[in-house]
C-alpha cells in the first residue's frame, strides 16, 4: 500500500500566502489578476456581492487547514485525511475529521458569518421557501451520530491503478450532528405528488469555470427520518471545512451526497441530472467488471449506499511486540443500509479466524466498535487481518473488486506487526 506524506513545505505555503493576501487585499489581488476587467462587475455581483470569494483566493489556513498530522493530498481544492490509528474514537473528534473538496471554501463559511443567508427550497412545491438560519431553528432539532465517508475512500488500493485523489482508508469519520430533518422543512414547502428527487447545491464555486458541484437523493432517502440538515458538528457550529452554515447528512450514503455549504434544494420531476450525476461521476458497473475495464455509461449506476466495512484502529501499523505480549486489537465497522452481525480477525493470513467482541453503535447509522486481545507465542512477521459481515450475510472481499473511477472500495483492512524475542 502506497504511502502518501504531506508535503514538507505546504504549512509555508499556506503561512505565505495568507500573509499575501492579507497585504494587498481582495481588491488589489483581483486586479494583479487581470479579473477587474470585463468581468469586474460579475465578479462583483455573483461573487463578492453574496458574501463568496472566487476560488483563487481560498485560504486553506483561514479555515483551519491543514489539521494536525493530516495527510493532504490536494491544496486547491483541499483534501485530506487520517491514518487509522488516529481514528480510535469512539466518536470522531473534529479535528481528526477528514475533509473533501470539490471547489474552494466559501469567504462566508470561513468567516463564520449567516448573515444574508438562505437555504432555498424550491421545484416541485407548492410553497417555495427561502429560510433563514432563525426559521431552521424553529424546527425541532435532532442529534445523531453519522459515519460520513468519501465514495473514493481507499481509491489508492484499487489494481491497476485508477484516477482520482489516491485516498487510503482515512477517509472516514463518525462524528455527531445537530439539525433538522429535511422531511421536515420538505413538508413544510409541500411536496407535490410530482416529486422524486432532490438536486442539492451548495455555495462553494469551482475554480475552471465548470458547472458548480450538484448532487441529489431520492424523495424516499430525504423524507427518511434520519437524513438531516446539520447546523452543528460534535456540539459546535458548522466548521467552514466542514460546510457552514448548513450541510446535509445522508446516512449510509457517500459523502458526495451530503452536500456543503447548502443554499438550494430543488426538488425535481425526474432524477436529478447535474454532472455529477451523470458519466461516470459517482457511479459504479452494473455488473461485475474486470480490472482496467471501462463499462459503457449506459451500464453505470448512481452509487448510494456504503458496502459492508472495517477499519483496526488499534494496533498502529508495523510496530513491535515481545512474544507472549497481550496486544489489544480495536476497531470499527459500518455497513450503510444494513447491520453489522460479526467481525473476524486473524493473524495467520486468513487460515483461521477469531471473533471480536462487538459494541452495538448508539444508533441505525453510527459505526460499530469491536475489539478482542491476543498473544503470539513466536516472532516473526505477522498481519493482523479484519474482516466485518452484515446482516444480509456479505462480508468484506480479500481482493479489492474493480470499478473504473475506485468507488465504495471495502477490502479487507491488513496492517502488519513484528514479533521479537
Amino acid at each position: 500500500m502506497r504511502k502518501i506524506e504531506c508535503q514538507p513545505n505546504l504549512t509555508e505555503r499556506f503561512e505565505t500566502r495568507r500573509r499575501f493576501l492579507a497585504k494587498m487585499g481582495k481588491s488589489a489581488f483581483l486586479a494583479s489578476l487581470g479579473i477587474f476587467g470585463a468581468g469586474c462587475e460579475a465578479v462583483d455581483r455573483g461573487l463578492l456581492d453574496r458574501g463568496l470569494m472566487p476560488v483563487v483566493l481560498e485560504d486553506p489556513q483561514a479555515a483551519g487547514l491543514p489539521k494536525p498530522d493530516m495527510l493532504v493530498h490536494t491544496e486547491q481544492p483541499f483534501n485530506g485525511e487520517f491514518v487509522p490509528h488516529l481514528l480510535n474514537d469512539d466518536v470522531t473528534p473534529t479535528e481528526r475529521h477528514f475533509v473533501r473538496n470539490n471547489s474552494g471554501i466559501p469567504e462566508r463559511a470561513v468567516r463564520q458569518d449567516p448573515h444574508g443567508w438562505k437555504l432555498v427550497i424550491e421545484g416541485e412545491v407548492h410553497k417555495k421557501l427561502a429560510l433563514s438560519m432563525d426559521d431552521l431553528d424553529r424546527f425541532p432539532q435532532v442529534t445523531m451520530e453519522v459515519v460520513l465517508e468519501c465514495a473514493g475512500n481507499g481509491r489508492s488500493l484499487f489494481v491497476p491503478e485508477v484516477s482520482g485523489t489516491p485516498w487510503q482508508r482515512g477517509a472516514v469519520a463518525c462524528s455527531e450532528w445537530t439539525g433538522v430533518r429535511l422531511r421536515d422543512v420538505l413538508k413544510a414547502a409541500g411536496l407535490k405528488p410530482s416529486a422524486v428527487y432532490t438536486g442539492n447545491y451548495g455555495e462553494d464555486v469551482p475554480n475552471d469555470g465548470s458547472e458548480p458541484f450538484s448532487r441529489g437523493i431520492p424523495i424516499e432517502k430525504a423524507m427518511d427520518e434520519h437524513t438531516l440538515i446539520a447546523l452543528k458538528m460534535n456540539g459546535e457550529v458548522l466548521p467552514a471545512a466542514h460546510g457552514f452554515p448548513a450541510r446535509l447528512i445522508v446516512p449510509g450514503w457517500i459523502g458526495s451526497a451530503m452536500q456543503k455549504w447548502l443554499n438550494r434544494i430543488w426538488v425535481r420531476d425526474r432524477v436529478h441530472d447535474s454532472e455529477k450525476m451523470s458519466g461516470y461521476s459517482y457511479r459504479i458497473p452494473a455488473y461485475p467488471t474486470a480490472p482496467g475495464d471501462k463499462p459503457p455509461v449506459a451500464d453505470m449506476r448512481i452509487a448510494t449506499a456504503w458496502q459492508v466495512k472495517s477499519l483496526i484502529t488499534q494496533p498502529q501499523a508495523s510496530l513491535e511486540f515481545n512474544v507472549g505480549d497481550a496486544i489489544k486489537i480495536r476497531g470499527h465497522a459500518w455497513a450503510g443500509e444494513n447491520q453489522i452481525n460479526k467481525v473476524l480477525i486473524s493473524t495467520d493470513f486468513g487460515l483461521q479466524w477469531q471473533e471480536t467482541q462487538l459494541i452495538q453503535p448508539s444508533n441505525k447509522y453510527a459505526w460499530y466498535h469491536w475489539e478482542t486481545e491476543l498473544a503470539l507465542a513466536n516472532r516473526g512477521y505477522y498481519e493482523i487481518w479484519a474482516r466485518a459481515y452484515d446482516d444480509t450475510g456479505a462480508a468484506q472481499p480479500f481482493s479489492q473488486p474493480w470499478n473504473p473511477k475506485g468507488y465504495l472500495g471495502n477490502v479487507i483492512h491488513r496492517i502488519p506487526i513484528s514479533v521479537v524475542a
